[in-house]
C-alpha cells in the first residue's frame, strides 16, 4: 500500500535562491537527498510580476511532486514549498536541505493524506542567539 505524505514548509530565509540555475540545482539535490527518482523537470522560472517576484519551481518525482516558490523581494525572503509523495521520507532530510538559504523561521506540517486529511505534527522552528528554537504540535486524532 503506498504511502500518501504530503510535507507543507513556509520559509523565511536571509539568503534565498534567486535563480533558475540554483533552483533547479536545489530541487535535483533535494529529491536525491530524500531518494526519490525524478521522471520529470526540474522545471524553474523566475517570475517579475510586481508583489510576485521571484523564482519558482517544480520537479515531477515517480511517487509525485516537489514545488517551491521564492518571494525574493521582502527581507527576510518568503519560501512556500511543498513535498508529496506515496513514499516515505524524513522531514528532517527536506529542513536540512534549507539551511543554506539561511532561515530565520521555518513553519510546517506533515500530512497524512491516506484515508483524509490528518495532520500528523506541525512545528516552528526561529532561529535565535543559540540557535534555533522548536515548537512541535502533534495531532494524532
Amino acid at each position: 500500500m503506498p504511502q500518501h505524505k504530503h510535507l507543507l514548509i513556509r520559509a523565511e530565509v536571509n539568503e534565498p535562491i534567486t535563480s533558475e540555475k540554483e533552483c533547479k540545482k536545489w530541487l535535483r539535490n533535494l529529491i536525491k537527498v530524500i531518494e526519490m527518482k525524478i521522471i520529470k523537470g526540474p522545471y524553474a522560472s523566475y517570475v517579475s510580476k510586481e508583489g510576485n517576484r521571484g523564482v519558482t519551481g517544480v520537479v515531477m518525482i515517480e511517487t509525485s511532486h516537489a514545488a517551491i516558490h521564492v518571494w525574493d523581494e521582502v527581507t527576510p525572503a518568503l519560501i512556500q514549498f511543498d513535498v508529496y509523495s506515496c513514499a516515505d521520507f524524513l522531514i528532517q532530510d527536506v529542513l536540512f536541505q534549507f539551511k543554506e538559504m539561511k532561515p530565520s523561521k521555518i513553519e510546517w506540517k506533515f500530512l497524512d493524506r491516506s484515508e483524509d486529511l490528518k495532520v500528523v505534527n506541525t512545528n516552528i522552528l526561529q532561529s535565535g542567539r543559540g540557535g534555533y528554537t522548536s515548537e512541535i504540535h502533534t495531532d494524532n486524532t
